[in-house]
């Protein structure tokens, strides 16, 4: 198990304001807007839903009631609520929301180490507009993917992790020797090439992603996202470098 706890940063000029502004929207969405997950109507209300993507329209279903075969308990299942806003927004609202604590840790933990150098390669406002927009083509990926690969259009996503991909595939483009620190079967703290540490995680989004397309997506993770975000982030990072002034010739000086 690789464990990424931080990075090298000691060629970091700028304080990373944007990053350090992501996570805290994050936090703030899922405590205060999310109530920690608890409030449904906003979590499913603000996700993206393929079916809507596609159609472009607000798609309300009932709540089901299941029965636990081995309890006899009734469990609600939650329909998709009322979106409050035009559909297509939810490529946007639904990257600030998280399933759960464990998945918002997780992809705070990645947004931490990686996308402070990001941003110092991009700059502030160029590393916001890589991040959504990477983020949104994350999404769309898994919405496309969800519509030929037959699954259920009416499941809804959520979270940060397809933006993470692409802060990833950017890491790996731009600074893939760099060392990255890694908490090893929780016992060893090594320092490894970012290119191994990432690289090994695309190939596990990779691995997964071809055991549960073609079927649900497995506990819920889209992985397609995943990948899309990453492939995004892997060729679009260049184009968001901020360009080196150009030093006038001799005789133009």
């Amino acid at each position: 198990m690789l464990l990424p706890i931080g990075d090298d940063n000691r060629d970091r000029k700028i304080t990373p304001v944007i990053n350090y502004l992501l996570i805290t929207l994050n936090i703030f969405a899922f405590i205060y807007w999310q109530r920690l997950g608890q409030d449904l109507p906003v979590t499913f209300g603000y996700a993206t839903v393929p079916g809507e993507i596609l159609t472009g329209t607000d798609i309300i279903t009932d709540t089901k009631v299941l029965t636990d075969p081995y309890t006899g308990q009734d469990l609600q299942l939650p329909g998709l609520q009322r979106t409050p806003v035009p559909v297509f927004l939810t490529l946007i609202t639904s990257m600030f929301m998280h399933g759960g604590i464990a998945h918002l840790l997780g992809n705070m933990l990645f947004l931490w180490i990686f996308g402070d150098n990001i941003e110092n390669s991009l700059g502030h406002i160029k590393y916001l507009a890589f991040y959504l927009l990477c983020g949104i083509l994350a999404s769309l990926s898994h919405v496309f993917a969800t519509l030929i690969l037959g699954q259920n259009l009416l499941i809804p996503s959520l979270g940060a992790s397809g933006a993470i991909s692409a802060v990833l595939g950017g890491y790996m483009l731009l600074f893939p020797t760099r060392g990255v620190h890694v908490w090893l079967f929780l016992f060893f703290v090594v320092t490894i090439p970012a290119f191994i540490v990432v690289g090994l995680w695309f190939v596990f989004q990779v691995l997964n992603g071809l055991g549960t397309l073609g079927g649900e997506e497995a506990g819920g993770i889209a992985y397609a996202a995943h990948i899309g975000g990453f492939v995004s982030g892997l060729f679009l990072v260049k184009s968001f470098i901020k360009k080196a002034p150009r030093r006038k010739a001799w005789w133009n000086a």
